[in-house]
């Protein structure tokens, strides 16, 4: 890892290959320049021509350390060039490259004036025939464009270079945000799946088998039972076309039908025709529930009737629903089941886990777990402020 300092070139600005090559091919044509330039200048310094050529074509090569180390060459051509003589248009690369790629404007400034300060104190050889303020003014121009054009340069590349990180943070950020909403979508998918397939399969099935158990005996209670296989099943069907519109259409396309009582006691006669001993309790005034809670309200039933046939067969349950002025309450138990359920059904372990899920969305709290040897669910959702 590269530590940076006052004298090292600000962030970014070590070369890359094609950069390195370039500094390469100024530092060679600069050098041969200021040494061709300086070696036929009328007006000499007071070093011969051979060492002032010499020196320049040094400080020109020296230029192939710019971006990596321009407060280093900044110091090394004020020193050097006003000894010697040295540098022409080398130099004002040399102060551009310390403007543009070192990290500190004060050292900057600081070295600028310094090289400033040196050419009027130790003037060149044209110091004889021009006037002080003619230096002055010239040794202004000098320093100063060059320096003011590497300070706009290296303000700009850092805001390219701060827009770019920032492009690519929100790209980061909106894959995440993307990957986060499909595993969202994927998790609402599979929870409405398992709603409609899974639980009225589950139901259907331990229809079926009542059904094969009473087809002789009693041709009337199957026939009976057969007709309430084939509702579920169309029940089955219409859900899982809503579900499916939703998935083309977005969330507009489910049914804003209103879950009443209505809804529920037929749930409840669902499974007591199946064989479940369900009773079910109602507090408080019957009304009207928002089209989401009373969903999820039915939702609840539904999945932990279901739980109750897979698990605990014809246990007694009691579903216990509150109606309260700014919440609804509901309690699905059952009592320990006397025998096993007479059909194995499989179970995913994902109904009580998308349950939770729809309650903590509507800002709810959900309960599940056993109690006195059975089983409980509880769960309550409060009411939107009308």
């Amino acid at each position: 890892m590269r530590v940076r300092g006052w004298w090292t070139g600000a962030a970014g600005a070590w070369p890359t290959r094609r950069s390195r090559a370039f500094d390469i091919a100024l530092a060679v044509t600069l050098a041969v320049a200021d040494g061709l330039f300086l070696w036929f200048a009328e007006q000499k310094f007071w070093l011969p021509p051979p060492v002032v050529s010499v020196s320049s074509v040094v400080l020109g090569l020296a230029l192939i350390v710019r971006r990596s180390h321009p407060v280093g060459l900044a110091v090394f051509a004020v020193v050097f060039g006003t000894v010697t003589g040295a540098g022409a248009f080398g130099t004002l690369v040399i102060l551009y490259s310390l403007a543009a790629y070192t990290a500190s404007r004060r050292t900057v400034v600081v070295i600028a004036v310094a090289g400033y300060v040196a050419n009027l104190v130790l003037p060149g050889p044209t110091a004889a025939t021009e006037s002080f303020l003619a230096q002055a003014i010239f040794g202004i121009a000098f320093v100063g464009v060059p320096v003011l054009l590497g300070l706009y340069m290296g303000a700009r590349k850092q805001l390219l270079a701060s827009l770019q990180e920032r492009a690519a943070r929100l790209e980061r950020e909106q894959h995440l945000l993307a990957e986060r909403a499909r595993g969202e979508e994927r998790t609402r998918i599979a929870r409405e799946m398992h709603d409609v397939v899974a639980n009225r399969i589950s139901v259907m099935v331990v229809h079926a088998g009542a059904l094969k158990a009473i087809a002789v005996r009693d041709p009337e209670r199957a026939a009976e039972t057969a007709a309430v296989i084939g509702d579920m099943g169309r029940q089955a069907l219409e859900e899982l076309r809503h579900v499916v519109g939703v998935l083309r259409q977005g969330e507009k396309a489910l049914p804003q039908e209103v879950v009443t009582l209505a809804h529920l006691r037929e749930l409840v006669g669902q499974s007591g025709a199946a064989g479940l001993r369900v009773d079910l309790k109602v507090r408080g005034e019957e009304r009207p529930m928002p089209p989401a809670v009373g969903r999820t309200v039915y939702r609840l039933v539904q999945e932990a009737l279901t739980n109750v046939h897979k698990h605990a067969g014809a246990a007694d349950t009691r579903v216990d629903l509150g109606l309260l002025p700014e919440a609804i309450e509901v309690e699905i138990a059952n009592e320990p089941p006397t025998a096993g359920p007479e059909h194995r059904l499989p179970s995913g372990g994902n109904g009580l886990i998308g349950l939770r899920e729809r309650v903590t969305a509507l800002g709810g709290s959900f309960d599940a777990g056993p109690r006195g040897g059975g089983y409980a669910v509880r769960a309550r959702l409060p009411l939107p402020a009308s």
